[in-house]
């Protein structure tokens, strides 16, 4: 535990009292205190007698101490006040009531982001997670959203502290840093939140991290946990959301994980069904056949949802040059694109090439 915790209460009580307070640790290293000159001092003589004096106030050598709460027979921190007095016994109980709580609410919030972390990361077991969950007061079966945050740019790193500022109920939402730079928000979502929740809290994220009106980050979000022990599986769900909205939604920085499509089921197919997928569709000519031209009057025309006559208007030319485009893609091809089971095999072909070169894999 950081004794800056101890120091900041320490120095409020040197303001309200002339005698010297301050806390020693287990080996009787002063750890903080209102005469700064003193810490790092070792006061070893004082560990036995306040160790002997189990959890009551003690005098010794004109010091007062009297140790903080703690779990083990062995005291892991003890305050002290100059002097043996009633005044001073006084002012020692008065620094334990308050370091007490200090050193509680550390602990507390310590704990529970670690607690939280290992279920995120699956590093607990499914029975020791209720039994924590008691222990810290975390509640068991409240709704939470799961918000994992990604720089865009590698190797920048994602402000945790303007996350947390944004999120300041530390007993209900957590904002951990995990992985190589990325954060994740758990947040307590209200009763009967949906995905409407979820993308307004995902868009407050992108919005308040832009810089010079441009997106930093990209927010991936699970589906919603009804429950500790989901919190895994949706922390999964949104990683898989950014991963998959990396290959096929390039310009979208806020990605639910519901929302994934056909993009989901590709994205989790191995490399070497899909390289075989590709082979079979396409067996006159290899997709790369296509040259930028004709693969962007393809994107336009599944764009218009397969309407000849829109999609011609948008490209500025007559409606017969763009039916003879579509005749030199089914000859190049074999599928027509005016029939739906031919777009539909071609427009997923399209997002499994896509797939296999974010892989690094030519098909």
């Amino acid at each position: 535990m950081s004794g800056r915790i101890f120091q900041n209460v320490v120095l409020q009580l040197k303001e309200n009292t002339d005698r010297t307070v301050g806390v020693i640790d287990g080996e009787g290293v002063v750890i903080a205190c209102s005469e700064l000159s003193m810490i790092g001092q070792r006061w070893s003589e004082y560990v036995a007698a306040v160790n002997g004096a189990a959890g009551s106030m003690v005098c010794f050598d004109g010091k007062t101490f009297k140790a903080l709460s703690g779990w083990g027979n062995q005291f892991d921190y003890a305050v002290f006040a100059f002097g043996d007095n009633e005044i001073s016994k006084t002012i020692c109980s008065m620094a334990t009531v308050a370091l007490n709580a200090a050193k509680s609410y550390y602990e507390e919030k310590h704990d529970r982001g670690s607690f939280v972390k290992d279920i995120i990361s699956d590093n607990i077991m499914l029975g020791d997670i209720y039994m924590r969950a008691k222990e810290l007061r975390v509640a068991t079966d409240v709704s939470r959203g799961i918000f994992a945050i990604r720089a865009l740019q590698k190797g920048e790193s994602v402000p945790t502290e303007t996350i947390q500022a944004m999120f300041p109920d530390r007993q209900n939402d957590f904002v951990l840093s995990v992985g190589e730079g990325d954060v994740v928000l758990i947040r307590q979502l209200p009763d009967g939140a949906g995905s409407k929740e979820l993308n307004k809290t995902a868009a407050q994220i992108e919005e308040a991290l832009r810089v010079n009106g441009e997106s930093t980050v990209v927010v991936g979000m699970g589906t919603i946990a009804m429950h500790l022990r989901d919190l895994a599986k949706s922390y999964k769900e949104a990683q898989i959301a950014i991963e998959v909205g990396k290959v096929f939604d390039t310009e979208k920085y806020i990605i639910n994980y519901e929302n994934l499509g056909i993009g989901r089921l590709i994205y989790q197919l191995p490399t070497t069904l899909c390289e075989m997928f590709l082979q079979e569709v396409f067996k006159k000519n290899p997709i790369d056949a296509l040259d930028k031209e004709t693969l962007f009057t393809i994107h336009k025309f599944f764009e218009n949802n397969l309407n000849v006559s829109e999609t011609a208007r948008k490209l500025f030319v007559h409606r017969n040059t763009l039916v003879y485009r579509l005749e030199k893609i089914k000859k190049l091809t074999g599928l027509d694109l005016r029939e739906f089971d031919d777009a539909i095999t071609f427009k997923v072909a399209l997002m499994v090439k896509k797939y296999l070169t974010s892989r690094g894999i030519d098909s």
